[in-house]
């Protein structure tokens, strides 16, 4: 039975705390408020931080002998204390996961009842010290920070079982190939009384049945067994799949059974006490549990990943929230979302610091997208905070363990970050301290959560944390700010030859930039726009833009927004280009920050709030398309007389050959040019140096333009500008 809908509401203060679970409290003078739902988008809401009290009027047929009821909230933002008919069922904490509580005395009892909820969600006091597990919902630079993710905004359920409930199911796919493929699965079974139970688990398409017995105990019982699937229908990511081919899904079916005195199927028991009738017909199962899976293996070494034995180098974006208010997002919203990454040549998706909605994942498996899973641990907590995290880290394999495009955990966002209220070089200072000396945080509470996520899941790499600079003992990805935070993107290949770790997998990059759709800016205010406001509510980095795109260098907002725009593409194009010549040596892939934003907001998004594309995007799909042709960048500027020589690759993730491809690059200057050519085989997956363009800058001055065009089975192109001058030429590492 549904609970949804339109539920009573109001905020809660001690007076109404002490009455309002009562039954026949008097709610009528209460507002609406939509289950589900955030409490912020209700009238009289707006600016409550809670708590706030729910009341549900219900009416519910009472459970038949040998059945049990369960009331099922899958998902309270962020903690709750929940009554039915006035009785204390118990506490929730944490957003994303559901909860459940026997309620089958209760509904024998009457068939009238009132589901009383008191819900708090506080914003964080300290973001240093947080103690919620709310993720980029409650410390995000892309979303409002004066905003409040509170409410029941997951479904409200009845759910009626037998004697045994299948009270939680996972599901994993260890080892795949195309002889055999294993999943392992375990299952958390609800006894009512200690006996014998059946399971049944069945795999379509595969045609395997699989059938044992097990005694439980009263109360929870863990179970854990193997199934094996014979030439299986491997899942693939589309990147690998043959032409045209959809990822295959099966479907586990778990059934519970408990087994009579003679062996055969029995009766199950239900309720409070022994049932005087059976609670189902002969061969009726007491509860049955599915889950959609993909038959696959993902192993990482060094960030590289292979799926089902194949290396694929990752092309990613950052995925936030697809709205704030993510539980009134439509089912169409998220699904679309995962279309615009493909579109733009994506194969990764790393859902950030957040646990987003079942329909997310559903279009990942179906589109073979992958995904590298946050928890929602972002930046820095109180020491308190571990064993709720540890448990959370066991919840979210529950929750998300059997979907095939999940292939990456990561326990912590940012456990270092950078300060951006502190002065630059303070910050910097602060920064850097912190990734190399030991911390509570990126020490002690990560390695609890990662080990956490091994033990519960050993068929996916573990990531311990985001953003510590890779180091022997504790370093992971990088997050590299060069051409926004700090330096300049053009030092980008210089830092890599220096220190080629720092390429090892990039896990954010990018740079901020104004979007199309900006009424909410205040644009005809120009230059005096509300910049407190928009820095505090909508993530613009005004500091930030002061150095790379000053607003003051600009007669109009629109000349200043199309400058954004062009510094967030070129930022974009070159970190991803320089990114894929180093595939597999050492680099794994990227994932820049990010695809789209989930509120009106400056961000470093490519896709606006209405998912207006910003000029980054044309950036990200030519960078990331199958082949690319490339040159070492030229610099900025050049005096006449420089010797110059630049590499030329070309970049195939195509997984056949590229056979008699020509290569044509020409050089133009005012008065003057020079033409190349190259001819060759590029081999599958692969980075092929084409040769070197060596010249020497002519006597000249204006634009130096290079042109790169690839021809035959695969065709490219790049353009580079330069300029000649008469003055020194600026280094080319900034």
């Amino acid at each position: 039975m549904d609970l949804g809908g339109t539920w009573q509401a109001a905020p809660g203060d001690d007076a109404l705390r002490r009455r309002f679970v009562a039954p026949t409290f008097d709610d009528g003078a209460w507002s609406d408020l939509a289950v589900p739902g955030h409490w912020r988008s209700a009238p009289g809401f707006e600016a409550s931080d809670g708590p706030v009290l729910y009341r549900r009027s219900f009416g519910a047929p009472r459970p038949a002998d040998g059945r049990r009821t369960f009331l099922v909230l899958e998902g309270c933002f962020y903690q709750a204390d929940v009554w039915l008919d006035g009785s204390y069922l118990g506490d929730t904490e944490g957003y994303f996961f559901p909860h459940a509580f026997e309620v089958t005395n209760k509904l024998r009892a009457r068939s009238q009842h009132v589901l009383a909820v008191e819900l708090t969600c506080t914003p964080p006091l300290d973001r240093a010290t947080k103690r919620y597990l709310s993720g980029a919902f409650q410390h995000s630079d892309s979303l409002d920070p004066d905003w409040n993710p509170g409410g029941i905004w997951r479904p409200v359920n009845l759910v009626e079982t037998g004697a045994v409930r299948i009270a939680a199911l996972r599901v994993r796919c260890p080892a795949a190939a195309e002889e055999l493929a294993r999943l392992d699965v375990t299952a958390t079974f609800d006894a009512l009384t200690a006996g014998p139970v059946e399971l049944r688990t069945t795999v379509e398409p595969g045609g395997v049945e699989q059938r044992h017995t097990v005694h439980l105990s009263p109360g929870p019982n863990e179970v854990s067994w193997l199934v094996e699937i014979a030439d299986p229908p491997l899942w693939w990511p589309k990147a690998l799949s043959p032409a045209g081919a959809r990822p295959t899904m099966v479907e586990v079916v778990v059934e519970a059974r408990p087994v009579g005195p003679d062996g055969s199927d029995g009766s199950a028991e239900g309720g409070g006490e022994p049932p005087s009738a059976p609670s189902a017909g002969p061969g009726q199962p007491s509860d049955v549990a599915r889950r959609f899976t993909g038959l696959r293996q993902v192993r990482m070494s060094r960030f590289v990943l292979e799926v089902n034995g194949e290396r694929l180098f990752l092309k990613g974006a950052d995925l936030g929230p697809t709205r704030m208010a993510l539980g009134e997002a439509s089912a169409a919203e998220i699904e679309a979302d995962v279309a615009l990454a493909q579109d733009a040549g994506l194969d990764l998706l790393r859902v950030h610091a957040h646990i987003s909605r079942p329909e997310l994942y559903d279009a990942a498996d179906r589109a073979g997208l992958l995904l590298w899973q946050d928890l929602p641990l972002q930046r820095r907590y109180t020491r308190t905070i571990r064993p709720q995290a540890v448990s959370q880290a066991r919840a979210a394999v529950d929750l998300l363990a059997h979907h095939p495009s999940v292939a990456i955990w990561c326990a912590h966002n940012e456990p270092v970050a950078i300060d951006t209220r502190l002065p630059p070089a303070r910050a910097l200072l602060r920064y850097a301290a912190g990734q190399v000396l030991p911390g509570w945080n990126k020490s002690i509470l990560d390695s609890a959560v990662a080990q956490t996520l091994e033990a519960a899941d050993a068929s996916r790499p573990v990531v311990p944390h985001s953003g510590v600079l890779p180091h022997p003992a504790w370093g992971t990805d990088t997050h590299d700010w060069l051409g926004w935070y700090r330096g300049d993107e053009r030092s980008l290949p210089a830092w890599l030859r220096r220190l080629p770790a720092l390429g090892r997998f990039v896990g954010e990059f990018g740079a901020q930039a104004v979007p199309d759709t900006a009424a909410w800016m205040e644009p005809q205010r120009w230059p005096d726009l509300d910049w407190e406001r928009l820095g505090r509510n909508h993530g613009l980095q005004k500091a930030a833009f002061d150095r790379r795109v000053p607003p003051a260098a600009f007669p109009s907002f629109d000349s200043w927004r199309t400058a954004t725009q062009e510094h967030q593409a070129t930022v974009i194009r070159h970190h991803v280009e320089e990114l894929r010549r180093r595939k597999y040596r050492p680099t794994g892939g990227f994932c820049l920050l990010s695809l789209v934003d989930g509120h009106p907001a400056v961000s470093w998004a490519v896709l606006d709030y209405e998912r207006a594309p910003k000029l980054g995007l044309a950036a990200l799909r030519a960078a990331c398309a199958p082949v690319i042709v490339t040159a070492d960048r030229p610099a900025a500027t050049y005096t006449a007389g420089t010797a110059v020589a630049l590499d030329v690759h070309v970049v195939s993730d195509l997984r056949h050959p590229l056979s008699a491809c020509r290569l044509d690059a020409s050089l133009a200057w005012p008065g003057g040019g020079h033409r190349w050519a190259f001819s060759g085989d590029v081999p599958p997956d692969a980075v092929a140096r084409v040769g070197t363009l060596s010249f020497v800058v002519p006597e000249a001055r204006g634009p130096l333009v290079l042109d790169l065009r690839l021809d035959g089975p695969a065709t490219a192109s790049a353009t580079y500008r330069s300029e000649i001058v008469t003055a020194p030429a600026s280094s080319s590492l900034g």
